[in-house]
């Protein structure tokens, strides 16, 4: 059993103090801050609950995502062979925009928006989350309240595909 995670506020270089609350066991997390949009990760009453992901499920079945009482559409991919398999996409009707967290390196993943890239995430899978904003992204608020959301639900990293096939294959023969 894991107990929630609440840290003290991240001081985001762009939008000053920012909270992540994990909930493992409820499967809730919730992103606040005096400038962000209300925004929340949880996962489905019933859902398998996967203790090597924050929010417990990968499965888009099982989540729901909302920003200032908005759903919006999260959808992590399956998270096997590949670094890009790790990726996770927010589509928006709100912004009219796509977000995708994706692994950059062992630990940390890159958040894009439309395909560019407004900074790197860096997370544990404890709800404590850092950001490196890009200098020239100009994120907005919108913009740091899903990547925070996404590196707190999912964490941030993987493998390289060596590795990650590496294993795989191990598992195979056990």
């Amino acid at each position: 059993m894991m107990d929630p995670f609440t840290y003290a506020p991240v001081e985001d270089p762009l939008f000053g103090a920012i909270a992540v609350d994990l909930d493992h066991e409820a499967g809730v997390l919730r992103v606040s801050g005096a400038d962000l949009p209300r925004t929340e990760v949880r996962r489905a009453a019933g859902a398998a609950l996967e203790t090597h992901v924050p929010i417990g499920t990968r499965d888009p079945a099982h989540l729901a995502m909302s920003l200032d009482d908005t759903s919006v559409p999260v959808r992590p991919a399956k998270a096997f062979l590949t670094r890009r398999s790790y990726r996770v996409d927010v589509g928006s009707t709100v912004q009219g925009v796509t977000h995708r967290l994706v692994p950059v390196s062992v630990g940390s993943s890159r958040l894009l928006k439309d395909g560019r890239p407004l900074g790197v995430l860096t997370s544990t899978g404890d709800g404590n989350v850092t950001v490196e904003w890009k200098a020239d992204s100009a994120p907005d608020a919108y913009d740091a309240a899903v990547g925070y959301a996404l590196a707190g639900s999912f964490g941030t990293g993987a493998e390289p595909m060596w590795k990650l096939t590496l294993d795989a294959a191990l598992m195979m023969w056990t």
